[in-house]
């Protein structure tokens, strides 16, 4: 079985968990918690996905991280199942394969605009308002810049980029002029 198809199964049973408990927001925080910590402590990770090192050792080590990350019951009963399933290691493609389909269930898309300047804000607003329009969905806006866009914009909304740069249509432009 592949990693994303592994990591789907257990990232929707989460969901599902968690809508049957009202606490998908809560999961997902804590999820970022758990992930954070094994992004910071790099010995740790190792340690929890290390096949020669003893499971009640590793029980012992995720019980005392839950504890100071004050995780809830649901979440626990979730890190013991991946802990025996020796799954730990899948946590970050769970955690991103989780809020795609908490957003699913909540109708809510990601999207990420890119731009070579600031922009303001009614301008972010309105390209917000256009998109929730569209998609007959809520929009959650991030905005990034990238000074190499010259000017334009780039937009990344399900996987898809529309890119609308003056980098690109330079690039689109001597590449005719080349092909004469």
């Amino acid at each position: 079985m592949s990693i994303s198809a592994i990591s789907r199964r257990y990232a929707k049973a989460l969901v599902e968990m968690g809508a049957e408990r009202k606490m998908v927001e809560r999961y997902g925080e804590e999820l970022s918690k758990i992930n954070a910590a094994f992004g910071e402590f790099e010995t740790l990770r190792l340690l929890m996905e290390s096949p020669t090192f003893a499971p009640e050792k590793k029980s012992a080590l995720l019980a005392d991280l839950e504890k100071s990350l004050e995780i809830s019951e649901g979440m626990r009963n979730f890190l013991g199942l991946l802990l025996a399933k020796d799954r730990l290691r899948f946590l970050p493609q769970i955690e991103n394969d989780y809020r795609a389909f908490a957003d699913e269930l909540s109708g809510i898309l990601r999207a990420r605009i890119t731009t070579a300047a600031q922009m303001p804000e009614s301008q972010k607003e309105g390209i917000r308002a256009a998109m929730e329009r569209q998609t007959g969905k809520k929009v959650e806006l991030k905005s990034t810049l990238d000074p190499s866009l010259l000017g334009g914009i780039q937009v990344e909304i399900a996987g898809k980029v529309f890119d609308g740069s003056l980098r690109t249509q330079l690039k689109r432009i001597e590449e005719t002029l080349k092909k004469g």
